[in-house]
């Protein structure tokens, strides 16, 4: 499609052929690609920060087992109730064929955390690992996988913006309703890329500026640092990203998205993700002033079953395989 007149330069949108292509009988879509690869990043990125603070080597996989099921499930369920226009046919809800083609596009990443974050606290709870202990490490690579994820939009020729004459204007295959041919739109995908990378690296630069911190403090009065732990940089994460998406929805063209009060369901989830993770860093931080000694809960690591309870074991005789400072039936 060539670019709107006086514009000299923008971005092409890749041939629809790119969406997809055969494999034998089997028809393989680019978009399911990019997310396998995102899950791919995330489930590396998580397991190497995880075993960093002392988790077993098998444990990442078996919490992403239940994590990724429940986060597509979800992620396409969001989707599906957000954008309802898109998945009316008249045939009833129970005959939607369309509500289940996620290789097509369509899923959302509000979504894939409500489900991710319900499979996470089951695997969490099966492997005796804490589950805010677990949400610090996949921060950064949530971010990373978002990043990565949205390439398949790029390729899908979806997620774009309002119209702009801006030299990286994106250009859009066939006519888009309301808008002349020719027209450029807003890189959303592109805007969401930048930003959650961005967010990778302020993510680990306050992790690793906190923890300097603590070293100092350690030095200077004997007492260990805390760094963010506790589920305080997820909640950083969650405050990051509801920004970036609060902003990017704000300009963005999706005509079929529900819209209370005039405001689109993704701006709505992301204040809530922001007032959420504010809420969740101040409420941690208050709970848990002490440091995180153990991703494990209280009686759990590496190797170890739970204890029976006619063991009469306690919270505190659980040694270095958890702190006190939390009882057993938490989910940390």
């Amino acid at each position: 499609m060539p670019a709107a007149a006086g514009i000299t330069a923008s971005i092409p949108s890749p041939d629809p052929s790119w969406s997809q292509f055969s494999l034998g009988p089997l028809t393989v879509h680019t978009y399911a690609l990019c997310l396998l690869a995102a899950i791919a990043l995330a489930t590396y990125v998580t397991h190497r920060r995880l075993v960093a603070r002392g988790a077993d080597r098998e444990v990442t996989l078996d919490v992403v087992f239940w994590a990724v099921p429940l986060g597509i499930v979800v992620a396409r369920i969001y989707h599906v109730l957000t954008h309802l226009g898109d998945y009316t046919d008249g045939t009833g809800p129970w005959g939607y064929w369309e509500w289940v083609r996620v290789w097509d596009g369509g899923i959302a990443i509000y979504g894939a955390l409500l489900g991710g974050a319900l499979g996470v606290w089951i695997g969490c709870r099966r492997a005796g690992l804490r589950f805010w202990s677990f949400a610090d490490a996949l921060a950064p690579a949530m971010l990373a996988a978002q990043a990565v994820g949205r390439l398949g939009n790029y390729v899908n020729q979806e997620l774009y913006g309002a119209p702009t004459t801006l030299p990286w204007g994106l250009e859009i295959d066939g006519a888009v309703a309301g808008h002349p041919d020719a027209t450029l739109f807003h890189p959303i995908f592109l805007y969401e890329m930048l930003w959650n990378l961005l967010g990778v690296a302020v993510l680990l630069l306050v992790e690793r500026l906190a923890r300097r911190r603590g070293e100092v403090r350690a030095d200077a009065v004997g007492e260990p640092g805390y760094g963010l732990r506790w589920g305080r940089l997820f909640a950083l994460y969650l405050v990051w990203y509801g920004l970036g998406r609060s902003w990017l929805e704000a300009v963005r063209i999706d005509p079929t998205s529900n819209a209370p009060l005039g405001v689109p369901a993704n701006i709505w989830t992301s204040l809530v993700a922001i007032a959420l993770g504010v809420a969740l860093f101040v409420v941690r931080a208050r709970q848990h002033p002490e440091p995180e000694t153990s991703v494990y809960l209280p009686g759990r690591g590496p190797g170890r079953e739970p204890e029976p309870a006619s063991t009469g074991s306690t919270a505190g005789s659980a040694g270095s395989t958890g702190s006190s400072a939390e009882e057993p039936t938490s989910a940390g």
